[in-house]
């Protein structure tokens, strides 16, 4: 019986809040302990999870590698908020905010390697192809990180540009969890790599929503105040595209936004999304979300396993799509 992504989220829950923090000094890790109880929807444990559930019936025996890329993932956060000297996280205090900058540092540090110690217990004929594609990922991450910084500081980015750091920033991470649960399966190599690239294509459907919501959310169910990115003058694909469809008269208002110093938060927000209303910006987004979802499918048909099997894989990647948070 395949297990329901509610199910796995339950398992996954469950043995972060029984993982034990012995180690000394013990303020050296409440920030990590905090942070990941803040919650959050675990995607990617959950698809290590659900990816090794298409071969084996024993999804609970890889929890420690699973949590270990969720710990890795939830680092990233917290650098990133550092960063961004972001106030909130989850609705809850940034740890920088909580803490101090130092402490989100050092803790952030230490969580990295709490995440190889935990992605390392797996069976040792296994750990070099998953330190392998766990390292490779890291990399990658940073990568996309650096690049959405570089773009802060640009007005020429390209909308393949903007899809290649979403690429790295957030769907290899995906990707990385379905593979390595296949790995852990003893999938097929050809199975595992469409896995992976069901995964990025997942992700870069997820990340192009997360643009669209930051715009068009409700901000009571996003959990955050509507308009951020267009506030901080972020550059996501409706930015982008923006710029390369608007006429002359849309173009200097936009600029006029972006280059203001003062501002009047609200008023920004709503003169740049009934831009993007005249522009056709949100119907251009949502079906470059369906574009990838549908590749997603796809890839997802090719994996040689019965269809029914696939089942909870692929209403999982529904309830992703038709999010609205």
């Amino acid at each position: 019986m395949m297990k329901s992504s509610n199910d796995i989220l339950q398992l996954v829950n469950d043995f972060l809040a029984k993982l034990p923090y012995n180690r000394q000094p013990k303020s050296l890790y409440d920030p990590v302990e905090y942070v990941l109880s803040l919650g959050g929807k675990r995607i990617r444990p959950v698809l290590m999870l659900m990816g090794y559930n298409l071969w084996r019936k024993d999804p609970e025996s890889i929890l420690m590698p699973a949590v270990g890329l969720e710990t890795y993932h939830n680092y990233t956060l917290l650098h990133d908020d550092l960063m961004d000297n972001a106030d909130m996280r989850r609705g809850q205090q940034t740890v920088h905010r909580r803490w101090d900058a130092n402490k989100a540092i050092l803790s952030g540090d230490s969580m990295l390697v709490l995440a190889y110690q935990r992605m390392q217990q797996v069976p040792a004929d296994k750990l070099p192809a998953v330190l392998d594609i766990f390292t490779e990922t890291a990399l990658e991450i940073g990568e996309g990180q650096e690049y959405d910084m570089s773009f802060e500081t640009r007005n020429d980015v390209t909308e393949a540009e903007y899809i290649e750091m979403i690429r790295l920033k957030t769907s290899v991470l995906l990707a990385c969890a379905l593979k390595i649960g296949a790995l852990l399966a003893d999938a097929p190599q050809e199975d595992a790599n469409r896995l992976y690239r069901f995964g990025e294509q997942v992700g870069l459907a997820f990340q192009l929503q997360d643009d669209l919501l930051d715009v068009y959310g409700d901000p009571k169910v996003f959990g955050k105040a509507i308009g951020g990115d267009i506030t901080s003058n972020k550059k996501t694909y409706m930015l982008i595209n923006a710029h390369n469809r608007a006429n002359a008269e849309q173009s200097a208002e936009l600029d006029r936004w972006i280059l203001a110093k003062e501002f009047d938060r609200a008023e920004k927000v709503a003169a740049v999304t009934r831009l993007y209303d005249e522009i056709g910006i949100r119907q251009l987004c949502e079906e470059k979300i369906n574009y990838y979802f549908q590749l997603a499918s796809k890839t997802l048909d090719e994996v040689n396993v019965p269809d029914e099997r696939k089942t909870q894989l692929r209403a999982y990647m529904d309830e992703l799509l038709h999010r609205n948070k």
